[in-house]
């Protein structure tokens, strides 16, 4: 039956007319057997003859058994190339329905007629076809060939030395530059050894925190400061380390070091400034930092007159005006104890600078400062103590003068003149003041030191005469270096270390 509205075809109108034409006499009764296969076999019949005739369709085509997806494409399997694929026989040529010979119909056993060769794409998850193509993550490289074993010992032979496996790497020149020790020995990795038959009896390294709040947060210094820098014709290291007693007790560090630059170009002045608080101070560090930072606030007001004078010799001028910077620093630190409610002597420091000229044509090294320190100079392998201890000379009003003709001078209550660096009135002086001003000269290395350094560099010749050794030729120490060659530690001596080294080229 046609749908709605749409023409009948010719054929199915012939069919329709076959079985039911009104014309038609009924057959009645018929002789011939009538079952149900015979009825299904007589309208077979009718409908085949109604369909297209079989001489005029076109033959349909075998079957095509498609190979299963999952096994027909091997990724470790050598495909041929497309130009490689076997030619496509010819067809050949159709014959007639009636001219041919039946078919055997293929079963699933049977193998597949080959036909047109499709392309079989395979999963997303399944590697791609084709040969590999050029890996992308990092290959393994080859291993190293094996060195030759090493020839037999002959007869009476000494033993054979296998090479050291370390000289095949050695460490790049700047490594070795910074990490190995001053004197020419071989480690990367500098450690801090002992002088003497045994050694101190605390840990050589940190072991308790100070105890810290929300309220002192900002009062918190470090277990360790280092620092370093080159201009001109020297080269500097510095660095302030904790005592051993006070790593133990978990005690901040009451030394405090400051390195700062002021100025550019060949007028730039360096001041290095080293302060330590005194023993049993509840503020001890917090009175050593405000000393560091008052000092080199007034150095940096005053840095370019300062500079000027270093690089023109004034000593005068420089030992006068250091004065009285170094008088209105600890003027502060007494109106600090004031406003704390504690007495001057329990909110003090000692106070020792450098003063440093950028200019590679001045070799002047300004020294200043107030209480317990050192000053000491490395000259042809000879330590020479630049402030030597003359309580007999402080009380009688003397100054004493170095081998160079340079005077250790000491404050004896007397007014000094107005400083050319500052404007105001100065306050009444209260610490005795040492200046000196010397002219460097090449190999020479110059050590500025709290009194916990200055102490053992005095009471104990090991010490000196191994920094002797460690810091004579070829140069200065790297960082690292330099600072294990400060914590060179010695039995009865566990205050802070705070100093700075200049060498000269």
């Amino acid at each position: 039956m046609s749908q709605q509205g749409e023409k009948p075809a010719a054929h199915e109108d012939d069919w329709w007319r076959k079985l039911y034409d009104e014309t038609a006499p009924d057959t009645g009764p018929s002789s011939a057997p009538d079952s149900l296969d015979d009825r299904f076999d007589s309208v077979s019949d009718t409908v085949s003859e109604a369909v297209e005739p079989e001489s005029e369709r076109e033959p349909e085509p075998l079957p095509e058994v498609r190979p299963d997806p999952r096994t027909a494409w091997d990724p470790y399997r050598e495909q041929a190339p497309p130009s490689e694929e076997p030619a496509r026989k010819p067809e050949p040529e159709r014959k007639p329905e009636s001219e041919r010979e039946p078919e055997p119909v293929p079963v699933a056993t049977q193998a597949a007629v080959p036909g047109p060769r499709n392309t079989v794409f395979p999963a997303p998850w399944e590697a791609p076809a084709g040969p590999p193509g050029p890996r992308t993550f990092a290959v393994p490289k080859p291993p190293e060939p094996e060195p030759p074993p090493a020839p037999l010992t002959p007869p009476g032979a000494g033993p054979v030395t296998a090479p050291d496996p370390v000289a095949l790497h050695e460490l790049p020149p700047d490594w070795a530059a910074s990490d190995a020790p001053a004197d020419g020995g071989g480690g990367a990795r500098p450690l801090v050894g002992h002088l003497g038959d045994r050694p101190p009896t605390y840990d050589a390294e940190p072991a308790a925190l100070p105890a810290a709040t929300s309220e002192n947060l900002d009062a918190l210094v470090p277990d360790t400061v280092l620092d370093g820098a080159r201009y001109g014709t020297y080269t500097l290291r510095a660095a302030s380390v904790r005592g051993d007693s006070a790593r133990f007790r978990g005690e901040p560090r009451r030394d405090a070091l400051l390195t700062a630059r002021f100025g550019a170009a060949e007028s730039a002045l360096v001041l290095v400034a080293v302060a330590g608080g005194v023993r049993g101070g509840e503020g001890a560090h917090l009175a050593a930092a405000d000393a560091c930072r008052w000092i080199g606030g007034a150095v940096a007001r005053s840095h370019a007159r300062l500079s000027e004078d270093i690089r023109a010799g004034r000593r005068a001028d420089l030992k006068s005006g250091l004065h009285r910077l170094t008088d209105r620093t600890y003027g502060k630190l007494r109106a600090r104890a004031a406003e704390l409610g504690l007495e001057p002597g329990e909110y003090t420091t000692s106070l020792r600078c450098l003063l440093l000229s950028a200019d590679p044509d001045c070799r002047t090294r300004v020294f200043f400062g107030v209480g317990s320190g050192g000053l000491f100079r490395l000259r042809d392998g000879l330590w020479q103590d630049l402030e030597p201890v003359i309580p007999e000379q402080a009380a009688s009003g003397v100054s004493e003068e170095g081998p160079d003709g340079d005077r250790l001078t000491m404050d004896l209550q007397i007014t000094t003149p107005p400083s050319p660096y500052s404007d105001g009135p100065a306050p009444p002086p209260a610490e005795l003041f040492r200046f000196r001003a010397s002219v460097a000269r090449p190999g020479d290395t110059l050590l500025l030191c709290s009194n916990g350094f200055a102490e053992p560099m005095r009471g104990e010749p090991e010490l000196p005469d191994e920094l002797a050794e460690r810091w004579g030729p070829p140069g200065p120490p790297g960082l690292p270096a330099f600072l294990a060659d400060t914590q060179l530690r010695i039995k009865g001596y566990a205050d802070d270390r705070t100093c700075a080294a200049v060498w000269e080229a």
